[in-house]
């Protein structure tokens, strides 16, 4: 479907726009995605050509079954669909309690149901394969006298990076921006902000301590400060790494350890979860170390632990 820019422009979205940023906390990323969703409701309903402002409040249920068809007929996912129908239902929920209009056309509408495909998670020992990858590979520079600050630094900081996300669980974008003053290296634990700028408190364990220790001390004797509001993940020209960043390292380390080349940052947060599970933590206790507003969306690891384990019974029992 063609979308419709100046949807934008509208007072009526200004405003919802306004109240997405400001009362709801929504990032830019997620207010734009909401944009995006009525722009294309718009076009749809008014084309590309409607004149600004937009009769909103004549929307009726009929235009918005009409427009759910419409993503159904153009083969749309299912959680993209319920995605929009979801953006356009805060819209006029909106509308609703500014007083523009009586009822909301989206308010009984749902989409397909999704499936819930099992995240693909590392075992144990491809974790431990992976995770030692770049102090192996220092270790071997530094024999052959080949290692130099910036690679030192590197390897370093990679190491760092991926002991942080497996420790805690995080998103990459909660990781990439921690500061060096939101680390307690003493106590092992961190604040990271996580989605609708909600603060959280996550474990470091020893591993992920000694692996920042290190990259400090690197830091400091390279000049670089590293304390207060200084960035603790930096690249090769002192800049703050961003999630694109630890995605190529990922590459590189993920061969090293002979791992398939497939395998995201986002991995090692289901790989937290199911090895959490897997060894009895609790599962409220996970959902507050994720950062996830529904037990419901935890529990798709416990799926992933039972999967696991009809496979091990599958492969073992004599009569299975």
């Amino acid at each position: 479907m063609t979308t419709l820019p100046a949807t934008a422009d509208d007072p009526t979205v200004r405003g919802f726009n306004l109240h997405l940023v400001s009362e709801r906390n929504a990032s830019p990323h997620t207010a734009a995605g909401y944009l995006q969703d009525l722009a294309q409701f718009a076009a749809f309903r008014w084309g590309v050509d409607a004149t600004l402002p937009l009769p909103w409040m004549r929307v009726t249920p009929e235009d918005a079954r009409a427009f759910l068809a419409e993503l159904a007929r153009a083969s749309a996912r299912a959680t993209t669909i319920r995605r929009k129908i979801a953006s356009l239902r805060t819209f006029f929920r909106f509308l609703l309690r500014e007083g523009l209009l009586l009822d909301n056309p989206f308010a009984g509408l749902r989409g397909p149901r999704p499936a819930k495909p099992l995240p693909r998670v590392l075992t144990v020992e491809e974790m431990r394969r992976f995770l030692e990858a770049p102090g192996e590979e220092l270790r071997s520079l530094r024999r052959t006298g080949a290692d130099t600050p910036v690679q030192v630094h590197a390897i370093l900081r990679d190491k760092a990076v991926f002991e942080t996300l497996y420790s805690t669980g995080c998103r990459i974008s909660e990781v990439t921006p921690l500061e060096w003053g939101e680390v307690n290296l003493d106590n092992g634990s961190v604040i990271v902000t996580g989605k609708g700028r909600k603060q959280r408190l996550c474990i470091l364990g020893s591993a992920a301590c000694a692996a920042l220790r290190e990259l400090r001390e690197r830091m400091a004797a390279d000049g670089l400060p590293t304390d207060g509001k200084a960035r603790i993940f930096l690249n090769s020209r002192g800049r703050p790494l961003v999630p694109r960043d630890v995605e190529r390292r990922m590459k590189h380390w993920l061969a090293a350890a002979d791992l398939p080349a497939d395998l995201t940052p986002h991995k090692l947060r289901h790989s937290f979860a199911t090895h959490l599970l897997d060894g009895g933590a609790d599962l409220r206790s996970v959902q507050e170390m994720l950062g996830h507003s529904s037990l419901a969306t935890t529990q798709i690891y416990t799926h992933v632990s039972v999967e696991r384990l009809k496979d091990e019974y599958m492969k073992a029992h004599p009569r299975a």
